[in-house]
């Protein structure tokens, strides 16, 4: 029952993966962006605006911080996938999101004075290979001549901006309730989107769309938020961090059915080695530079 949570939330995150293909031509990014944010915030206010109202002398000075992390996790990240979702697949989506666990490893590395392992240097190597596979269809000569698709290098920026985000949330380690935390990230999000929404072309909310608002607010925004916050809780970070890997096998698995996308080789054998590189970056531990015994956890 305690692996329900993690699984929950990674079913939902992917399920939104094939949402950002589906709104491709039935919403403007900008729009499903703003509302998906709007109506989270709207929903969650009855139960946390007094909360925080109660706990701002612990918030306020924290609000710089809270606005990057906004800016970072939901405006950036979430906005950037709608727009990616135009021009490639939900399966190369998956699996470049995959890289994220490897971005937050370099970034602690770099920012928090993590030691650097073999496994951390060699997963490195796997997965950018696995990354250039995907990105490049297979054919590194085609990505060569032609260069990185927009859609692909949309979603490695997107990617990395939540990596980012990830990295900052250990490093400044904001002693606030989650929840609370969430609802001020999302009240950061309204605020930022509102002028983009304004000036961006819109269709508005009709029956086509409405269903894929709601599921971006309420089951990707608010209930995969708190199932991953129960399985923290639950099962501690390290442990539910490693349900991430099975981000990519789920989105493609999700998109063939919904969106009847092709499993192709390179999906397979890239895909392969991006989730082999991430397990054996969070898995072989032993410090670069001394000579012991492999250790893996």
């Amino acid at each position: 029952m305690q692996y329900a949570f993690p699984l929950l939330a990674i079913f939902i995150w992917a399920g939104n993966t094939v949402i950002n293909k589906l709104a491709v031509g039935v919403i403007y990014p900008t729009e499903i962006s703003f509302y998906r944010w709007l109506l989270a915030g709207l929903l969650f206010t009855p139960f946390v605006l007094k909360p925080v109202i109660a706990n701002w002398s612990v918030i306020r000075p924290n609000v710089g911080k809270i606005f990057i992390l906004g800016l970072l996790g939901m405006v950036i990240y979430q906005s950037l996938a709608y727009f990616a979702a135009a021009l490639t697949s939900a399966t190369n989506m998956g699996i470049i999101l995959s890289l994220m666990p490897l971005m937050v490893l370099t970034l602690s590395i770099i920012s928090l004075g993590q030691r650097l392992t073999v496994g951390a240097l060699v997963g490195a190597v796997l997965s950018f290979a696995g990354v250039l596979v995907v990105v490049s269809n297979g054919s590194l000569e085609a990505l060569l001549a032609h260069g990185l698709n927009l859609g692909d290098a949309m979603m490695l920026i997107a990617t990395l901006a939540y990596a980012i985000y990830s990295t900052l949330l250990k490093k400044w380690q904001l002693r606030l309730p989650p929840l609370q935390m969430l609802y001020l990230q999302v009240l950061v999000a309204i605020v930022l989107l509102f002028p983009l929404y304004v000036v961006s072309p819109k269709v508005g909310p009709n029956l086509h769309n409405i269903g894929l608002v709601l599921y971006a607010c309420v089951l990707a925004s608010m209930l995969a938020p708190l199932a991953w916050m129960k399985a923290v809780a639950v099962l501690g970070p390290s442990r539910t961090s490693l349900f991430f890997n099975l981000l990519p096998l789920m989105t493609a698995l999700i998109a063939a059915v919904v969106l009847n996308e092709q499993l192709h080789a390179y999906h397979v054998i890239g895909g392969a080695l991006t989730l082999g590189g991430v397990i054996l970056s969070e898995r072989w531990t032993t410090p670069l530079g001394k000579s012991r015994p492999v250790e893996i956890r």
